[in-house]
């Protein structure tokens, strides 16, 4: 039996078992042989190797954004509306069939989006290009989920699974559980909360099935067998990832409304050109950048060059941008903006940033 049928028999029974606490172990046990099995089968063979290329598309601008979806959404429109790259679109499935990269230029920021071809159902078992498509989604900031709004939420339940069967995590926060394996002494299980999903005996069937007979686990919160198999894992990638509904203009304002209030959704039509200014600001919130803005002694700040970094950085990111050794030179900082009690402030390296800050560096 190969590889994937192991992974259909176990899909199978999981779905003809009854969730109740009599079976949570035996669910347990197959979510945790079913992620072993997934991940084998995502482990490029050797004599695979040479056959079929990978999309190399280097990264480069602020941020990178990856557009995935099923073949006719929009995408190519899409890119081609958004940035000064050409992608072909036509009315037929797979017009692109490989990775096209554009530059979308906002408030400053150069961001990178990528416009990979179709995913179609079973991307992840290597159908259609779907593991290449999916190995550089793992590699962006923001995964931007193109949808057709005529076709409701059949498309979205279909790729998030997809996407869950590889390691990627859509608007999920790594679940908070402290794990290492040790040479020896046994399992240590210890958690802060009280656990309603997972047991000291549902942890160690887990671990054994991985052949660990020595670690220590702590849940700092009520995290699932499927969060804990996650842990264990390692190669997890949690991003945040936009809904949006493209051809609005072909359904009804109630269907529109609906689509619209759904979280981390933005509903567009790339055909009539509707609502992307909108989500152009929602796709800056969700890659948490910020510009500051630099000023040279006695001189204006200049405006026209912003240093891009992310949201939460320090001082000492900006001097890591300017220049390497800048930092090892660096006196004191002033600083005009939202992130200081009055202006100019005279901070340090730690001192966080805020969007929009003008910043003098003074050296020793």
């Amino acid at each position: 039996m190969g590889i994937l049928e192991k992974i259909s028999e176990i899909e199978k029974e999981i779905a003809r078992t009854q969730k109740n606490k009599a079976t949570e172990y035996h669910l347990g046990l197959l979510k945790a042989k079913l992620a072993k099995y997934r991940a084998q089968l995502l482990e490029p063979s050797k004599s695979a190797s040479s056959k079929g290329e990978g999309f190399d598309v280097m990264k480069s601008g602020d941020a990178r954004v990856a557009l995935i979806g099923f073949p006719s959404v929009g995408k190519s429109t899409f890119l081609s509306l958004m940035t000064s790259t050409a992608s072909e679109a036509a009315s037929y499935e797979f017009t692109t069939l490989t990775c096209i990269p554009g530059v979308i230029e906002y408030k400053g920021a150069n961001i990178q989006l990528l416009d990979l071809p179709g995913i179609i159902e079973g991307a992840a078992q290597g159908r259609g290009r779907g593991r290449q498509v999916i190995a550089v989604a793992r590699t962006a900031d923001v995964v931007v989920m193109m949808l057709d709004a005529t076709k409701g939420d059949v498309q979205r339940s279909l790729l998030e699974k997809e996407l869950e069967s590889v390691g990627i995590r859509l608007n999920k926060h790594k679940p908070n559980i402290y794990f290492k394996p040790k040479k020896g002494g046994g399992i240590s299980f210890n958690s802060t909360v009280t656990l309603t999903q997972c047991s000291e005996k549902l942890v160690q069937l887990i671990l054994h099935e991985y052949k660990i007979f020595n670690a220590e686990v702590l849940f700092r919160e009520d995290c699932s067998p499927d969060d804990f198999i996650d842990v264990i894992v390692g190669n997890r990638v949690y991003m945040p990832c936009l809904y949006v509904y493209n051809k609005i203009d072909q359904i009804s304002m109630e269907e529109v409304d609906r689509l619209a209030r759904k979280p981390n959704s933005v509903v567009i039509s790339c055909g009539m050109k509707l609502n992307l200014d909108y989500l152009l600001e929602m796709l800056w919130e969700y890659l948490a950048l910020t510009c500051i803005y630099t000023k040279k002694r006695g001189q204006r700040p200049d405006f026209t060059d912003a240093i891009i970094l992310r949201k939460g950085a320090s001082v000492e990111h900006v001097c890591h941008r300017i220049h390497r050794s800048l930092a090892s030179q660096f006196k004191y900082a002033l600083v005009w903006g939202t992130s200081t009690k009055y202006s100019p402030q005279r901070v340090g390296l730690t001192h966080t940033m805020e969007h929009e800050d003008v910043i003098q560096i003074v050296k020793k």
